[in-house]
This record gives structure tokens, sequence and C-alpha cells, in this order.
């Protein structure tokens, strides 16, 4: 076997010394067209190594047994991970054959080994933290999973672990989805985890991961913060109603649902301030005995006889005057006042005011007091409302344009037209002090009325009673206001009237 190492002798098989190959592994040689006739032809083997002839003739034999028929043999460096070693390349029948030479790469080897180590500690590094499973608990059951798995991800794949989802609420409480809320409710490690953080969230060995079913969610909305308007206390058994405390606005969060078009109120950010309707019955403290005598619908043609009546016993009055009454005889509601009396609205047309809208209500109001100020040359402020209906919602629509709502101890019944007998005997077995009298002198046949006057009249002066106005009734109490006494009532500019 023939063997090359470079910088060795060569011989042939019978040990005869033979030239040693030319090995070139510098520039190429020029082209064949710029080389002489005499230079040798070179093949290319195996990448660098170099076979020298001259062009057209055998290579020339450097063997003593050159005549002999033997396949040409060839030393050359070949590569070996990235350098170069020697070896033997045999030409037979235009084919080449390479043989490992002498050397190998020995010096290669520890860069392959370190190669592979750094592969298999990667690859064990990527099992470690991408790929290997880790245990956890779902709902008390023993499960595994990749680790680094997110638990959105875990908790689709394994849908959800049948928990049902949430309805889709309105911000009024009602359902636009039945299944429009949250997906489920999850916790890992006894810690409420938000849908929101799932995708985020990576499973570690260990956990314990709880899912329930969903809650409800809220539609999508927009919030606003609006006025609050305040609301409104009334006291009731008293004859005489007025505002004990105005009202101030508050200031609350709103939510509007932008699925459902609802609007509701979700926190108060700053209290109102309730009206106060103050409920009283006087009670005159100077320790004299006083009643109120009081007259409603009118004016009429019973009015002047009253008023007749009233002057011979030299005795004042209230008259609530009915606002179309008044225009149509201006002369004796004017004479009310000439006399000494007190006169009051008993509203425009005699309507059940718990019946008409806030419009059309404080139109029946105010349209009175222009009648009765139109007739009077007086305005006023003090109302009975028919049949004494006069709400909470009344008070919170018109407040504003009353001092005092006046009701009644006494109640005469003449409207039933009982007998002068009847009337007079209903006033004196009921009067105490501070009463408040109900009688008519309109709206019908008022002739009981005038027969039974005198008589009440004389046997309550009699027991000891002095007959005063309303307004002068109201005086002898301290807890009546005196705007309320007066007529003066003017609501402040930072009170706001309730919303009903």
């Amino acid at each position: 076997m023939t063997k090359d190492i470079r910088g060795q002798k060569h011989t042939d098989k019978s040990g005869a010394p033979q030239a040693k190959p030319q090995m070139h592994h510098g520039p190429a040689a020029p082209s064949w067209p710029h080389a002489s006739s005499h230079e040798p032809r070179r093949y290319k083997a195996a990448g660098t190594a170099r076979v020298y002839g001259a062009p057209g003739k055998p290579t020339q034999p450097h063997r003593k047994d050159a005549g002999v028929s033997r396949p040409a043999k060839l030393h050359v460096p070949l590569p070996v991970g990235g350098s170069k070693a020697s070896g033997v390349v045999s030409l037979k029948k235009s084919k080449f054959t390479v043989s490992s030479g002498g050397h190998t790469g020995h010096s290669h080897i520890p860069l392959i080994v370190l190669c592979a180590l750094v592969v298999l500690i990667g690859a064990g590094v990527g099992w470690m933290c991408f790929l290997r499973p880790v245990h956890i608990t779902v709902n008390d059951q023993a499960k595994q999973v990749r680790i680094g798995t997110s638990l959105d991800k875990y908790l689709a794949d394994n849908n959800y672990f049948d928990a049902q989802p949430g309805k889709l609420l309105s911000v009024g409480g009602n359902v636009i989805d039945e299944r429009g809320g949250d997906r489920c409710a999850v916790s890992v490690n006894g810690q409420e985890v938000k849908l929101s953080d799932a995708p985020s969230f990576k499973l570690e060995d260990g956990n314990t991961v709880t899912v329930g079913n969903g809650a409800d969610a809220t539609e999508e909305h927009s919030e606003e913060t609006v006025t609050m308007a305040p609301g409104i206390q009334m006291e009731k058994g008293g004859a005489i109603q007025f505002v004990s405390q105005w009202g101030k606005a508050g200031k609350k969060k709103v939510w509007h649902g932008k699925t459902s078009g609802e609007t509701v109120d979700k926190e108060v950010v700053q209290e109102a301030t309730d009206m106060k309707i103050a409920s009283l019955t006087p009670k005159p403290s100077d320790g004299g005995k006083y009643i109120a005598l009081t007259f409603d619908d009118g004016p009429s043609p019973y009015t002047q006889q009253i008023l007749d009546i009233l002057a011979q016993k030299g005795v004042h009055a209230t008259f609530y005057n009915l606002g179309n009454q008044a225009g149509k005889s201006p002369s004796l509601t004017k004479a009310v006042l000439d006399g000494g009396h007190e006169l009051a609205s008993h509203t425009n047309k005699h309507q059940n005011l718990p019946t008409l809208g806030k419009d059309d209500l404080r139109s029946e109001i105010t349209s009175a007091f222009d009648a009765l100020e139109k007739a009077s040359g007086k305005r006023l402020q003090m109302i009975r409302a028919p049949y004494g209906a006069f709400t909470d919602t009344e008070w919170a629509r018109s407040a504003d344009l009353i001092s005092c709502n006046v009701l009644w101890n006494i109640d005469t019944l003449d409207w039933k037209r009982p007998g002068a007998a009847a009337i007079t005997d209903m006033v004196l077995s009921h009067a105490f002090n501070g009463s408040i009298v109900l009688m008519h002198d309109g709206g019908g046949d008022r002739s009981q009325d005038i027969e039974a006057l005198p008589h009440i009249i004389d046997k309550l002066k009699a027991q000891g009673y002095t007959f005063l106005t309303v307004s002068e009734l109201m005086a002898k109490d301290s807890r009546f206001p005196k705007d309320v006494v007066k007529g003066t009532v003017s609501m402040p500019k930072d009170a706001v009237l309730p919303e009903k």
C-alpha cells in the first residue's frame, strides 16, 4: 500500500524510490491560451490537488517500473472539519477515488464535541422551559399541562370546564343576552384572576385552579354627573300647610346604557336638601280664645248679605274667592277688603288640583291670583285648595307661587243644606281655641248659612271667643313664620323645587 505523508519519500511495491508528486496550493495557473506548449496540464481533483503533465502527452512516470500499467495515484490534501489533511486520489478509467491519508483532523474533535454538548444543553433547557409538563389541580382534579401555557388558552382548550357564562344586563338590571356576561369565574391558589389578565397568566407547577360559572356583566355605558333635585317631606294633620324648609339641589352620577338606552341613577355625589312642608293648627299662646270663620266659592249674590251680618256683629272673617267669579263680580271682591276682611284664593275654576298636570296646576293658581289682583288691587299668596286636595306633588310643583294652603278644623257641611240649626250646632259643638270654621258664600243656595251665622257669632261670643282672620290667628302662634303670616313668601335664589 502506498503511503504518503507530506515530507516523506515515496516508494513503489518493489521498494524503489519514487519522485514525490508536486502539490500546488498557490494561485491557479494561467489558462491554456497563455501557457507554453511545455507547461503541464492541470487536472483538479478533491479541491486543490493538481496532476502535472504536458498537454497531449502521457504523464511522465517517476518510478523505475513506469512501463507497468497500473492506476495512477495522487496524494492530495483533503478537507476534514474545515481544515486540510493528506490523502490519496486514484485515477482509473477517468474516475477518481479518494482514500484517507495518514493524518486526520484530531485537532477538530473537541470542537465537534463542544457543539454536540451545546446542542444537548440547549435541548435540555428548551425542554425544561418550554416543553416539559407541569402538574396542576383543576376543580380538585389532577391535571398536566405544558409549562408556560396561558390560563386563557388552557380554559378555552378545555371548554372552560363546563362553566356556564353569566348574563349581560342593562344598566337598569334587565337581561340583554342570556350568555353575554363573563365566560367563567376563575381563581388560582385562592386568588381571583380577571379574565382580562388570563392571556398573560402562565400556569406553573403546583397551581390550584378553581373554575366556576361566570358572573353577570353590565352593558357598556357612559357616565354623567347631573343635578339632583331635592325630595319632599310633608307633615299631615294640621289645618295650615306651608314650606318650613326649602329644597336645595344635589349632584349624582347617572349611567346611560349604550345598548338598552336606559338611564339610571348610580351614585350620589352631593346630597340634596329636601323640601319640608309643615302642617300646623294654630295654638294661640296669649291666653285668649280665638276662632276664624271662613267662606268659600264666592263672590255670589249671598256674599253681600254675609258681609252685612259680619259688619253688624263687628266680626272679621276670611273669604276664599274663585278667580273666575271675582272677574264677574269685582266690586264684591273689593268689598271684602273694604270691610276689613281677609281675601284669599280658592283657585280659578275650582278644579281638583291633583288631577292636573304641572303646567295646568300652575296656571290654575296664577290665573286666580291675577283675577283677584285685578279686582281688588292686591296680590295674594294664600290659597285654599278645592276639596282640601293639595298633596306633596302639588307642593313640589307650585310651592314658589303660594304662602300657605289653609284647610279647616270644623266642617259645617252646609253644602248638604242640613238646616240652619244643624249648621249652628256643628260649629258650637266642635269649637276650640285656634279652630277654623268652613262655610260657603257661593256655589249654591247659601240661605241656611245666612240664617245660622248670627246665632253662631252670638253664642261663640258668649263663650268668650274672639273672631280673627286666618292670618291674625297664625300671628298668635310663633311657630308660623312671619312671611307666611304676611303673605310675602319668596323662594330663595339657591333653592329648587322637587321634581314631581
